[in-house]
Order: C-alpha cells, then sequence, then structure tokens
C-alpha cells in the first residue's frame, strides 16, 4: 500500500516536473502557422503577443494539471483514458505556445507552479466526487477556456498570424475536448460552482499576464 503511493507520488510529481519545464518536451502536431511569414511588429505589439501567449501557457499547465488530477481519481478506465489523452493534446498547446513567446524574448509565468498544484487539487476532486461531476468540470472548463481564446484572438495583433494560427487551433482542440466530454455524460454544473471557476480564471488571467 504505502509503496504504491509512493510509486503514484513519484510520477505525479515527474509529470509536474516535466510540465514545468516546458522547453525539454517536443510536441507531436507542428505548430500551427509554421508556414506563415513574420510580420514586422512595433514593440507595443509584441508584448501584447506576449503578454496574451503567456496566458494562455499559464492555461495550459493548468490543463495539465486539471487532466491528471481527474485521471488519478477519476472511477471508470473509460473516462481514466480520456482524461489522459486530453492531457497529451493539452501538451502541444503548451509548447506551442511557448515557442511564440520564445520567439518573441518573454518569459512565461512564474506563478505556473501555483496553477498547477491548484489545478491539480481541483482536478482530484472533481474526480472523486464521481465521473459525472468530473466530466461536466471538463465541459465547463472548456467553455470558459474557448471563451478566452477568443477574447484573445480580438486583442492580438492581425500582424501576427503564427500566434493567431496557434489560437485557432486551440480554439478547436478545446471545443472538441468540450464535447467530448459532454457525450460522454457530463454533468450540467451547479452556477455557484461555474462562478467560482470564473472567479479563479479571472485571478490567473490577469496575474498571468504581469507576471
Amino acid at each position: 500500500m504505502l509503496n504504491g503511493l509512493l510509486d503514484t507520488l513519484i510520477i505525479e510529481c515527474d509529470k509536474a516536473l516535466k510540465t514545468l519545464s516546458m522547453p525539454s518536451v517536443e510536441a507531436g502536431r507542428d505548430i500551427p502557422g509554421s508556414d506563415l511569414s513574420e510580420n514586422e511588429m512595433t514593440k507595443a505589439e509584441k508584448a501584447k503577443s506576449i503578454a496574451l501567449m503567456r496566458v494562455n501557457h499559464s492555461g495550459e499547465v493548468s490543463a495539465q494539471a486539471l487532466y491528471q488530477g481527474q485521471a488519478l481519481t477519476a472511477k471508470l478506465p473509460d473516462v481514466r483514458r480520456a482524461m489522459e489523452q486530453a492531457a497529451a493534446e493539452e501538451t502541444e498547446h503548451l509548447v506551442w505556445c511557448q515557442q511564440r513567446i520564445n520567439h518573441y524574448g518573454g518569459h512565461v509565468s512564474i506563478l505556473n507552479p501555483l496553477w498547477y498544484a491548484g489545478s491539480f487539487t481541483l482536478g482530484a476532486i472533481a474526480g472523486k466526487a464521481g465521473d459525472k461531476w468530473s466530466l461536466g468540470f471538463v465541459v465547463e472548463t472548456e467553455r470558459q477556456v474557448v471563451n478566452h481564446l477568443e477574447e484573445h484572438l480580438a486583442k492580438i495583433s492581425e500582424k501576427d498570424l503564427k500566434s493567431r494560427a496557434v489560437l485557432e487551433q486551440m480554439k478547436e482542440d478545446e471545443l472538441h475536448h468540450g464535447t467530448m466530454a459532454l457525450e460522454a455524460g457530463g454533468a450540467a454544473l451547479p452556477a455557484p460552482i461555474k462562478l467560482a471557476m470564473s472567479l479563479v480564471s479571472k485571478i490567473m488571467t490577469q496575474s498571468s499576464y504581469r507576471i
């Protein structure tokens, strides 16, 4: 029993370290917009792109942690596998965001370890609550993520073609994740929980935008 818990702890710590040190991880798919040109941008436009992509990077760190936490406590094998697959796909988003941040000489949020720990805990709690609630948590999370991506597409410079291509692909993938969770039996979350998730998301967004 103790050995099993220790093994699980080591595995989860390894996953966390890999997520938080993403430069050493390669994405499966090529970065969207790789065939597009890099247009000349002003200093302010570059700063805006860095800040927005840093927010998205933090969001993907949180998504990784959320799915890993849910996979750890999910009761049905099919749900567990779905969470693990979603986490793998989110890894690509993480790498894409980091590549765009690196291109402009920016940095990821120093608060990422905090977002990972909090999201992992929430995911594990959601998984323990039952698979329908865990899946419902995914549905609502992805709905909010899609809304954020749409806002970012409206804010980021039209000149930043590559970052826009990344955001568009991320939006498509997140919509797919949310639809799959809904079709798998995700339950609608109570309004207070949705509101709490929205408030936490706003705190993360505003903090990661700056640091």
